[in-house]
């Protein structure tokens, strides 16, 4: 049984305004804790997905292109744990932007993982890892002793923030795990991935706003879960004895088209007479099957997914209709 202490404890996290850092926010805030935000500055702030519980966080100044801002920002914050889930996270940008998602992606997190060290070594810090490191594997389902084999300038710069989070707990002593999480999504998810596309493109068809949708590979299969479950084995990963890193998933996969057929039976609509291929939104190299064995998450953390597949796709289509109906 995990129990807090009296004092409220300090998280920041990082990439707070983004899907997962939204429902984390949430989640240690019903927890007790005192959540900072780190955030770049700019003229503009996007803050749509935590508006709700915009005043009960605090923001501090800071970006992972600067080690300088990332130490100041933990002098200033002193925080117990740290949360590294911003990054350059959609893959298909990642094979435009390669060098700028190593940069943010990658040494983004060996920045502030040595502005922790140079801090306050004892910060227990969490990085956001990602199924895609696995890429073209051969083996499935994928577990933490799976080789990795990534397959996008976004997989080899998670891969890069995976490997230096490890060298940095067995160098330095210090709790730093990695969660790799495989897909997850909510209603929250940025419009560029494929299943938020899905799901707004149901609701434009719908609604009358749109007579098609355009998508690339429908036969690649993934094993997708609900964001706001995932946050909850982010957390009792840092509250563990021993830092380790966790596979976290549901266990069952499903392909592209799957997720199509379900959302737009969900809607009342025949998928065929609407989906169009695209080529130009098929991947360069494509991973085709990513498919979670979280048995250690279960038996260590206690952890399970609690959303299942429909029910996933149902929210969010349920949202995106909504957002139009409104």
């Amino acid at each position: 049984m995990i129990t807090m202490k009296s004092k409220h404890k300090i998280a920041l996290i990082t990439g707070i305004t983004g899907q997962d850092g939204s429902y984390l926010a949430e989640f240690l805030l019903e927890k007790g804790y005192k959540v900072y935000g780190l955030e770049r500055r700019s003229s503009s702030k996007n803050r749509h997905n935590i508006e709700h519980i915009a005043d009960k966080i605090k923001f501090v100044s800071g970006d992972l292109l600067d080690e300088a801002s990332l130490v100041h920002a933990l002098r200033e914050v002193r925080p117990d744990e740290v949360y590294n889930l911003a990054s350059q996270s959609f893959v298909g940008e990642s094979w435009k932007q390669p060098v700028y998602t190593g940069e943010v992606t990658g040494l983004g997190a060996i920045r502030i993982l040595e502005a922790v060290r140079q801090v306050n070594p004892k910060i227990k810090f969490y990085q956001a890892s990602s199924s895609e490191m696995f890429g073209a594997t051969r083996e499935a389902p994928q577990n933490e002793n799976t080789p990795f084999y990534p397959r996008s300038p976004y997989a080899v710069a998670k891969l890069a923030a995976h490997w230096i989070t490890v060298n940095y707990r067995e160098s330095y002593g210090m709790f730093a795990v990695s969660g790799i999480l495989f897909n997850h999504e909510s209603p929250r998810r940025g419009h560029e991935f494929v299943t938020r596309k899905i799901t707004n493109g149901v609701a434009r068809i719908k609604t009358g706003r749109a007579k098609e949708l355009r998508l690339g590979t429908l036969s690649a299969k993934r094993d997708w879960g609900f964001a706001g479950d995932y946050v909850e084995a982010m957390w009792k990963m840092l509250q563990q004895k021993k830092p380790k890193d966790y596979v976290i998933g549901t266990g069952k996969t499903h392909s592209v088209e799957d997720f199509v057929k379900a959302a737009f039976s969900h809607a009342g609509l025949d998928w065929r007479k609407f989906v169009k291929i695209d080529k130009q939104f098929v991947r360069p190299a494509e991973v085709n099957h990513l498919w979670a064995d979280s048995s250690r998450a279960k038996k260590e953390l206690g952890w399970t997914a609690k959303a299942d597949f429909n029910g996933l796709v149902k929210m969010m289509v349920d949202a995106d209709l909504k957002q139009y109906q409104d």
